[in-house]
């Protein structure tokens, strides 16, 4: 067995090997579309286990873009081994390690139903930084939303609105973990052109004309069946507590009854009680659960 970053040639098997075992991990970038636009370089280093014959038995990939630079921290796309052998991850992990100068720390979520994965993170070193719930709601009656006087919801304009967009999205997730990293209006933009954009999905919620709040739903996928993914959800904190999110949340589900969507889908981190408490009355129910093992990279120059 033996480590080695992954080659061109090798681009068809890598695919095969994260189609293979998505769903034993977090497959938040393993859909079949995001494996086919994959290329290799400095925004994806990636590494593999093979055998003597050349067969892939593991791999080891980071996220590294602009939005997770700027936040001096990279995300697994995949980290998993067929042998869960502590050597093997450590092999993979000490060269991914080489990839991540100027860099805070790593993380990658691991679903709860995966002990195995756990316990190699534990021994990694890995830190616990939160809980996150995958909550879906099936086809059920959808209330209208009660948008109080002197607000509006307006759709979101392409080439307009994308400062408006950040100025709430990153006031209102600027103490939530995992998504403290302001966005950029040039990262918005690019939303509307995304496979996965529906006309009308991207919403914003005015007191006058003041944006105070944003949600969007996009086009997905789970249990091989399509679903509305609902994120972002967000309300600038001084409007928080007034029946804003619950406007919006139902603005986003009456939007998906329009386009046909039987289900819809959205994750929430578990210390987010005020937030999970509002979706569950709005009828969705908790189906899955991941972790997010996080490993401080200064721990690695001690």
């Amino acid at each position: 067995m033996k480590v080695e970053a992954l080659k061109t040639e090798q681009l068809g098997d890598f695919r095969a090997y994260c189609k293979k075992h998505r769903k034993e991990l977090d497959d938040s970038f393993l859909y079949d579309e995001d494996l086919q636009n994959f290329k290799i370089d400095g925004e994806n280093p990636t590494y593999i286990l093979t055998d003597v014959s050349g067969n892939i038995k593991g791999a080891a990939s980071l996220i590294l873009n602009d939005y997770h630079r700027k936040g001096k921290r990279a995300r697994f796309r995949i980290f998993h081994c067929e042998f869960h052998d502590d050597q093997f991850y450590k092999q993979l992990y000490e060269e991914i390690l080489k990839h991540t100068n100027s860099l805070d720390h790593v993380f990658l979520f691991v679903p709860l139903l995966n002990q195995k994965l756990q316990d190699v993170m534990v021994k990694l070193k890995f830190d616990v930084e939160r809980y996150t719930f995958l909550l879906v709601r099936e086809d059920i009656e959808v209330r209208d939303p009660a948008i109080p006087q002197g607000f509006e919801i307006r759709s979101f304009r392409p080439g307009v609105d994308e400062n408006a967009w950040c100025m709430v999205r990153n006031g209102a997730f600027s103490k939530l973990k995992g998504s403290e990293t302001p966005i950029t209006p040039e990262m918005v933009a690019k939303m509307p052109v995304e496979s996965d954009y529906l006309d009308g999905g991207m919403m914003i919620l005015y007191e006058n004309e003041t944006p105070v709040g944003v949600v969007r739903g996009s086009d997905d996928e789970y249990e091989d069946s399509p679903i509305m993914n609902i994120g972002p959800l967000a309300i600038l904190p001084e409007y928080q507590g007034k029946g804003l999110g619950r406007v919006l949340l139902r603005a986003a589900l009456k939007f998906s009854k329009e386009k046909g969507y039987k289900r819809c889908v959205l994750c929430v981190n578990a210390d987010n009680e005020q937030a999970k408490a509002l979706y569950l009355k709005e009828g969705f129910e908790q189906t899955e659960g991941v972790v997010c093992y996080r490993y401080e990279l200064m721990q690695n120059e001690k």
